[in-house]
C-alpha cells in the first residue's frame, strides 16, 4: 500500500516584465498577479513523537521556503532579461529605486516556471520531491511543470 500523498500550496504576486523582441504587445513593461501552486510529493511522517507527525511537510515550512526563494524577490519587482539591449533599462531603474529582478532568460512564464522549479529542488529537504508546479499569469493562461515530464 503506497503511502505516497502529494500537497499544494498556492501563492500570489504581483511582477512586472517587458519581452524584449516580441512582436506583440508583451514588449512593453506591462504587469501580472501571479498565481503560484507549489505541488510536492512525500510519505506523511510516521513517527509520532515527531512535531510534524503525519505531515508531508508543514505547509508554513513550504510557505516560508517559497516566499524566500520565489516571493520575496519578484513581488513587485520588473523582471528583465540581462541578456537583451534590457540590461541598460535595469541599471536605469535601479538608479532610480525600482525594484528589478535580473534573469538571464526571456521573462516569459514558460521560462519562469522552469527556473522556480530549479530554485524549489535545489532546497528541498530530501526526502520530499517536486511534483509540478502551476504559474498562472492571468486568470486563462498558466504554464505547468511536472517533474515526470523531465528527462532528468
Amino acid at each position: 500500500m503506497s503511502k505516497l500523498v502529494r500537497i499544494t500550496k498556492e501563492f500570489k504576486f504581483e511582477t512586472g516584465h517587458a519581452l524584449f523582441g516580441h512582436d506583440g504587445l508583451c514588449k512593453n513593461i506591462h504587469g501580472h498577479s501571479y498565481k503560484l501552486s507549489v505541488s510536492l510529493i512525500g510519505t506523511p511522517i510516521s513517527e509520532p513523537n515527531n512535531v510534524k507527525f503525519g505531515m508531508v511537510i508543514d505547509f508554513s515550512d513550504l510557505k516560508k521556503i517559497i516566499n524566500e526563494i520565489i516571493v520575496k524577490p519578484f513581488d513587485h519587482a520588473t523582471v528583465l532579461n540581462v541578456k537583451s539591449p534590457h540590461k541598460e533599462l535595469a541599471d536605469y531603474m535601479e538608479k532610480i529605486g525600482q525594484k528589478v529582478k535580473r534573469v538571464n532568460y526571456q521573462p516569459t512564464s514558460e521560462m519562469m516556471i522552469i527556473d522556480f522549479a530549479n530554485k524549489i529542488k535545489e532546497i528541498l529537504p530530501s526526502h520530499l520531491s517536486l511534483h509540478h508546479l502551476i504559474l498562472r499569469e492571468t486568470e486563462t493562461c498558466y504554464a505547468e511543470w511536472y517533474a515526470s515530464d523531465q528527462n532528468t
